[in-house]
């Protein structure tokens, strides 16, 4: 072996009395990033603003780590069958991506709608943050030592301090592979609306099918405990389904594409205040303007009448003179 990626010696910080476990923040720090790049493009379709992002954020993620857990849970009954009381310790590891993308979109989507926010256009905007906060959080399994592939000689394979497996075993880092799938899933999604910009809606599904295919092929090289269903691992069927699933619902969506909506009411209303504004300033400029003109004239008027005044005065003294 020259080269792999070695084992994390701790899973935790200890700052003071507060002990911070990594797979906790690694998950945070992905929400994080996800409300902000949620706010940022919802501000960018004049559909929302980061306030509404965070609100939104909060029912949406409660949501979906529910739904992440007992989707985790369901599929792993064995493992908790006697052990009630370790289900809600998600700090422990367990959390299925699934579950949470059935209860955490649809959550999120009803939040949007409560805040006036096009359901449409939150799905568009969510679509590139949700795999951003997966590329993040999938990190949390390294700190773990979980969820890890098949032995492997590769010169990025993981240790892994598991005891049973001969020393020197390394394997397939399958969290790496899915935080580089993930993250790379988002800055396509985030080329395509900007180059192509598709029907409000879209990119969502886009991002279900990019998902589906990444963690069917991840979730082969797993050798984690799993039920299978003719030689393939239950996540391998329901990521088969997300794609066959999202590949029709995205035909259809693009032979009836839906309009985009009108800018949201108070980003048209600071629109408005703008143009006044503008309007405002044009106006002072006119009546700057039409002032220095009637100065122009009026001392264009006193020039021309002392003229006349000179050109009498030559007349008399002229007369004079010739008197």
């Amino acid at each position: 072996m020259i080269a792999s990626i070695p084992s994390p010696s701790f899973n935790s910080i200890d700052i003071g009395p507060l002990s911070i476990n990594l797979y906790g923040l690694c998950i945070a720090l992905g929400v994080v990033a996800a409300v902000w790049l949620f706010g940022k493009r919802l501000e960018e379709r004049q559909a929302g603003t980061r306030d509404d992002a965070a609100a939104i954020a909060v029912w949406a993620v409660l949501a979906g780590v529910i739904g992440a857990r007992l989707y985790h849970v369901a599929t792993d009954w064995d493992r908790f069958e006697d052990n009630y009381e370790s289900i809600p310790a998600i700090w422990e590891g367990g959390l299925g991506i699934p579950g949470g993308l059935l209860f955490g979109i649809p959550v999120g989507l009803w939040m949007s709608r409560r805040r006036e926010i096009p359901t449409a256009v939150a799905a568009t905007a969510a679509a590139p943050a949700i795999p951003l906060a997966q590329a993040i959080g999938r990190w949390g399994n390294y700190f773990n030592q979980e969820l890890y592939g098949r032995p492997t000689d590769l010169p990025w394979a993981l240790e892994i301090d598991e005891p049973g497996y001969a020393v020197g075993t390394t394997f397939q880092p399958t969290f790496l592979y899915e935080s580089l799938w993930t993250l790379g899933l988002a800055l396509l999604l985030i080329w395509i609306d900007r180059r192509w910009r598709p029907a409000p809606g879209q990119l969502m599904v886009m991002y279900l099918i990019g998902y589906g295919i990444g963690r069917f092929w991840i979730e082969g090289l797993r050798i984690d405990p799993a039920d299978e269903i003719a030689g393939l691992r239950w996540n391998q069927w329901v990521a088969a389904a997300i794609v066959v699933v999202g590949v029709v619902v995205l035909v259809w969506m693009m032979r009836n594409p839906l309009p985009e909506p009108e800018p949201r009411a108070d980003f048209l209303a600071g629109d408005d205040v703008e143009s006044d504004d503008e309007l405002d300033d044009d106006s002072e400029a006119s009546a700057d303007s039409e002032a220095l003109a009637g100065e122009t004239a009026d001392t264009g008027a006193v020039d021309s009448g002392a003229g006349a005044q000179d050109a009498a005065d030559g007349v008399d003294d002229t007369t004079s003179d010739r008197t």
